[in-house]
């Protein structure tokens, strides 16, 4: 991929975070990997939406440093490329403090699967990370949340789930292009909701375990139905 056009869809990703809601003032950041080149484009740290252009995204290579651009990259990349060391089918992924999500981050709790809408999307709970101790949030704070972040995902399939809450902190999100990881952070949000909603009505949960194989692996499986099948011309 042109690097060109990876840093545009890195910007229109990082805009689509105001468009759907789930930042306000800097309070997020999308990236994207070049997977050829082992090059990461992200957010410049503290710049406003509204004044933020696709020219200013920061290109990384996997060790940190700054390959291209004027501006300090976001101070969440470290955790980012843990995120793209670790998971070899991810291509973009998304930080925010989303209202919901963040609330159960912060409450160091898992988001259960309540209804059919999470199991269409994640395979099983949204875990929370355990919490960072003394000696990881003094030191290399931001890789060590990636590193913790990768730690849950021990023996899971981070494609099946691709988000988790860190403690004390907010939501990661991640998927196969930026605009993906998006997709699945507007879904994580809504999940986060209407799973406090419900809980707030009845703590009966978490949903039944075949209605969660149905739902996910109906969009998912190896004989996913949902949606329409593509014809080649």
């Amino acid at each position: 991929m042109e690097l060109a056009l990876l840093k545009e869809q890195v910007f229109r990703a990082n805009l689509a975070l105001v468009e759907h809601d789930l930042v306000i003032f800097t309070w997020g950041n999308v990236s994207g990997i070049d997977r050829d080149r082992g090059l990461v484009v992200i957010k410049p740290s503290g710049v406003p939406y509204d004044r933020m252009t696709a020219a200013q995204m920061v290109v990384l290579d996997l060790d940190g440093h700054v390959v291209e651009g004027a501006l300090n990259p976001s101070s969440d990349a470290p955790t980012h490329l843990e995120i793209y060391k670790a998971f070899p089918e991810v291509g973009g992924v998304v930080h925010t403090h989303s209202t919901y999500a963040t609330a159960w981050a912060q409450a160091e709790c898992a988001i259960p699967v309540v209804g059919t809408t999470h199991a269409d999307y994640f395979y099983g709970e949204v875990p929370c990370t355990r919490s960072m101790t003394c000696e990881e949030v003094a030191g290399e704070y931001e890789r060590q949340t990636g590193l913790v972040i990768v730690e849950a995902f021990s023996g899971r399939n981070a494609m099946h789930t691709p988000a988790i809450l860190v403690a004390n902190h907010g939501p990661f999100s991640w998927g196969r292009t930026p605009e993906e990881a998006v997709h699945n952070s507007v879904v994580l949000e809504q999940v986060a909701k209407m799973a406090y909603v419900s809980h707030s009505l009845n703590s009966r949960m978490p949903m039944n375990d075949l209605l969660t194989e149905k739902h996910y692996n109906r969009k998912h499986g190896a004989n996913a139905y949902y949606g329409q099948k593509i014809t080649k011309y």
